[in-house]
């Protein structure tokens, strides 16, 4: 092989003379004055020559019949178990909002959990129609601590409900529509005709209602859970599956 910056002369051919026949190996690259003499090569030969400088990597593939400008990558065939084939946009769109959607709602879960310990706010599930139809049976109503909110005129407060002896008897979530932090609230359920009979002070009061998650509490219960798992699983396993499955165009 020959490297020049200038032609290649041929020497005068005679009998008993080799006979030069050169080419350029890099025609197409300005700077790259290479050639070769492929002459006496043999029908299956290949040669790859590649060199580098400082404005990349510049490869020829030089056969018996021609020589082609390649890229080095065009050689290269990556083993068939290598092969990511190509996904579907809703496929991968659909994963990706999985994904944010999955992370975010565990981050949404750690916060709450860690408020709750500390008794921030609370999660109560609404168990009657007493509040219908702002607040329905299924609902989740989520309250902070009066510590951080005060309760007033038209809040929703769940208090601990009391018997006329003083003995709890459970938690009722209802609107105040009258009274006072001293004297105490009169209290009613929206769908209820008359108000309470307790009129709950402060010390009563667990926590003042700051928004509603409709319908989740429904799935909240021992059966629906035994229900929904499963399927929240199977569908897992179906999407992860599809991830990987080839996509025929």
């Amino acid at each position: 092989m020959k490297k020049s910056s200038s032609e290649v002369s041929t020497p005068e051919t005679s009998e008993g003379f080799l006979h030069i026949q050169a080419e350029q190996v890099f025609p197409d690259t300005v700077g790259k004055a290479v050639w070769i003499d492929r002459a006496s090569a043999p029908v299956d030969s290949n040669l790859l020559i590649t060199i580098s400088d400082p404005q990349g990597v510049h490869t020829s593939w030089v056969k018996a019949d021609a020589i082609e400008e390649i890229s080095g990558n065009d050689l290269v065939q990556a083993p068939e178990e290598r092969i990511v084939a190509k996904q579907s946009k809703w496929l991968v769109y659909t994963a990706r909002a999985l994904k944010i959607s999955g992370v975010s709602l565990v981050g949404i879960l750690l916060a709450f959990s860690a408020l709750s310990m500390t008794d921030v706010i609370k999660a109560r599930i609404v168990l009657t129609g007493s509040m219908v139809p702002s607040i329905n049976p299924g609902d989740i109503l989520i309250t902070v601590n009066p510590k951080y909110k005060q309760p007033k005129l038209a809040d929703v407060v769940a208090y601990e409900a009391r018997t006329f002896a003083g003995a709890p008897v459970g938690v009722f979530s209802h609107r105040i529509i009258a009274g006072n932090l001293q004297d105490g609230f009169v209290v009613k359920g929206d769908h209820n005709p008359t108000p309470d009979v307790q009129h709950p002070k402060l010390p009563d009061i667990l926590g003042v209602g700051i928004f509603v998650i409709p319908f989740i509490g429904k799935f909240l219960t021992k059966q629906a859970l035994i229900f929904m798992v499963p399927i929240v699983v199977g569908l897992w396993i179906a999407l992860d599956a599809m991830k990987d499955a080839p996509i025929e165009e």
